[in-house]
């Protein structure tokens, strides 16, 4: 496994990079008094609501939320994920991404993982091949011409065929390494077969398109009708998806995915225009899926057969779901007629009336009670209390505060009991839901978060401070971060924001972080700053002397020597 990129580069490398530079080759930007402005480019707007601070090195925008560092913009506006973003930038500063290298087995794992995409990259060509010039492949052409396939969505979607034979494959390309692709399969007696025969093949891509997979399906009533790759160093189901690559390189921006359940129902939907749409891979939709989509859209149309099948496949998504159901994140389901799929659907209704269903799509809220309440009776008082028994540990998952809160408010309701007293109960007690300081101090307006969004928005106040003053000593929600900023501060006291931003990603502070320097807070001037700050450190030492006092008093007549001397200097200061 490839080593970890040094977090001194990445600040490194925020410092060498301009991100109104980097912004401004993808989103037009104007100048703004001190920032630069445009229209978000991550939701619909008229009037610009999305800012670009060049002296701290951050976007945010007040409409929806958006917000981060030039890493971050190139996350969600390129669809890349953090190495590639890294990767990116490094690359338009001309600088090499270094990596923790833990030993010389890192470097050939890496060049070994380069070497298999290589090879599986010639593997999707010479199935492309196949379906285009291989004397057996007339049946695949007639089928896809039957089931409408253009030549264009075949090219787009790098459709292939593999021939019938036990080792067409392996005799063309003869390379040893197909059996850790799992593309040959080894005999009981020795010697190796191909695993795909005479099936139209589907190349499964990655984010950057390299072919991690296959899926191939049968010209005949062989079983499976279906067959995909197996889990290898390149591929692993659930994580992927099919046809996400070709969705995120459509043109125009994207406002939503439709999940459907096979490699046919992408295609038959690209067909009539709908590009949008991915499958998962022969098993349940996963929540590294889910979170994996909720990166690049803001919406997710589950799209499925409404047999009890599709249902239950439903159903299974949105329980992997819950847990990354973030603000601003929205799911809904639309379930086929009987007797249809996305493919026979579109082609009878066409490519209107299917966008009106995507449309009108059930929302996850009305989908969650329906299935629950559906086989329980909802008029007796017994139904009502096991409804709220299986629903409470669902709901409990969801992230988000403010629909977290809608649903329990819905589930009373419909269980016909008091909203606080169900929110009680569906806390399990005050220990149990009680949140980590970190998260109470994203929640509410207190001294400790105005003194953190202070430094973060002024960093070099650092300077203005006691690093080892009393402050330190205050046992208090906040204080364990606004310990780790000063130290991070203290070092580099010229850091802007879009590198402590990336100083603290992916540990447990990041989101509070994310929340503060979004706060809609009035600016004020450096020197206003300052005397806020310090006052507001001094503050906290004071607060540390009162609860310190209040201990050592409550111990009178106890107190050993170290304990007295420090009662006498605290008195002192009251």
């Amino acid at each position: 496994m490839a080593g970890r990129i040094p977090k001194n580069f990445i600040d490194d490398l925020i410092s060498r990079i301009d991100i109104v530079d980097v912004i401004d080759r993808r989103v037009p930007l104007k100048k703004s008094g001190s920032n630069h402005s445009a229209c978000c480019p991550f939701h619909s707007e008229k009037t610009p609501s999305f800012t670009v601070s060049q002296q701290k090195q951050f976007f945010h925008c007040f409409g929806c939320g958006a917000h981060g560092s030039a890493i971050s913009f190139l996350m969600d506006y390129d669809h890349l994920n953090f190495v590639e973003a890294v990767e990116e930038l490094a690359s338009q500063a001309g600088v090499e991404v270094p990596r923790e290298e833990n030993d010389f087995v890192d470097k050939v794992s890496r060049k070994k993982v380069d070497d298999l995409y290589q090879l599986q990259g010639k593997v999707a060509e010479w199935f492309s091949e196949q379906l285009k010039n291989s004397p057996a492949s007339s049946e695949a052409v007639s089928y896809l011409k039957q089931r409408g396939v253009s030549g264009e969505v075949a090219r787009d979607y790098q459709l292939g065929f593999a021939p019938p034979g036990w080792s067409s494959l392996s005799d063309s390309l003869k390379d040893e390494r197909l059996l850790a692709l799992g593309l040959v399969i080894k005999k009981e007696g020795g010697g190796c077969y191909d695993r795909f025969r005479n099936r139209i093949i589907f190349p499964i891509r990655n984010r950057r398109g390299k072919a991690v997979g296959f899926g191939g399906r049968v010209l005949d009533d062989s079983l499976p009708k279906y067959l995909n790759s197996p889990e290898t160093e390149l591929y692993h189901k659930g994580r992927e998806l099919y046809g996400l690559y070709e969705a995120l390189n459509r043109v125009g921006r994207l406002k939503r995915l439709v999940v459907v359940e096979g490699y046919m129902d992408v295609i038959a939907l690209a067909q009539f225009g709908i590009s949008y749409a991915v499958a998962t891979l022969g098993t349940a939709t996963t929540a590294e899926q889910v979170g994996q989509m909720f990166r690049h859209v803001p919406e997710l149309v589950f799209c499925f057969d409404g047999d009890s099948a599709g249902k239950k496949a439903a159903w299974k998504a949105l329980e992997s779901a819950l847990a990354v159901l973030r603000d601003g994140r929205e799911i809904r389901f639309m379930l086929m007629p009987e007797g249809e799929d996305p493919d026979s659907l579109i082609r009878g209704e066409g490519l209107e009336c299917f966008e009106e269903r995507v449309l009108d799509a059930q929302p996850l809220s009305e989908y969650f009670f329906e299935f629950l309440a559906g086989p329980l009776d909802i008029a007796s008082m017994e139904g009502r209390a096991r409804l709220v028994d299986q629903a409470k540990p669902l709901i409990d998952k969801i992230p988000s505060d403010t629909f977290r809160k809608m649903m329990k408010e819905r589930l009373a309701q419909i269980a016909q009991v008091d909203s606080l007293l169900l929110g009680k109960e569906l806390r399990g007690g005050k220990s149990i839901g009680r949140k980590p300081a970190a998260d109470r101090l994203g929640q509410k307006p207190s001294a400790m978060r105005a003194t953190i969004t202070l430094l973060l928005n002024h960093p070099g106040l650092v300077t203005e401070i006691d690093l080892e003053g009393r402050w330190r000593l205050l046992d208090a929600p906040g204080i364990s971060l606004l310990t780790k900023l000063i130290d991070l501060l203290a070092t580099n006291p010229s850091i802007n924001l879009g590198q402590i931003l990336e100083q603290f990603r992916g540990q447990e502070e990041e989101r509070v972080i994310q929340k503060l320097v979004t706060a809609d807070l009035p600016a004020i001037e450096e020197e206003q700053a300052a005397i806020e700050f310090k006052a507001a450190i001094e503050n906290l030492g004071r607060r540390r002397d009162s609860v310190r006092l209040e201990k050592l008093l409550a111990k009178a007549g106890a107190l050993d020597e170290s304990e007295s001397r420090e009662l006498t200097e605290l008195l002192s200061r009251s």
